[in-house]
């Protein structure tokens, strides 16, 4: 059932994307009402009727939500386990030291000088 509803989800999620990529845009007659193109529509008009576009917009998005929560419902439902129950917890015997009892070694601090500018010149 899963699987089925998965099926579902995908090719509706792709419809949905081709759908609304499809319709035109409210902003697109702008231009023609402020006098180009001869269109009859005002700017904040009413549409009139929706067309059938946004009516299968609106059927395809609940459609959508449906298989959303449906899944969402069967995934939830279903896991009975955690990722975590497979970890074993860690032994008392390997317990991490404090910080404050750690030991770093420290890299060694020797520091070779260097010759001194007059001592150079006399072995010239």
């Amino acid at each position: 059932m899963s699987t089925i509803l998965t099926v579902v989800h995908i090719a509706v999620c792709l419809f949905l994307v081709t759908i609304v990529l499809l319709q035109h845009g409210k902003g697109a007659d702008a231009g023609a009402a402020f006098g180009g193109g001869g269109s009859s529509q005002s700017l904040f008009g009413s549409e009139g009727p929706v067309p059938l576009m946004n009516k299968i917009t609106t059927v395809v998005a609940i459609v959508f939500m449906l298989t959303s929560m449906s899944l969402a419902y069967m995934s939830a439902s279903s896991s009975t386990s955690s990722v975590m129950s497979k970890v074993e917890a860690p032994a008392a015997a390997e317990a991490v030291q404090p910080v404050a009892e750690q030991v770093v070694p420290m890299p060694d601090t020797a520091v070779e000088e260097a010759p001194a500018p007059e001592a150079a010149k006399t072995q010239e």
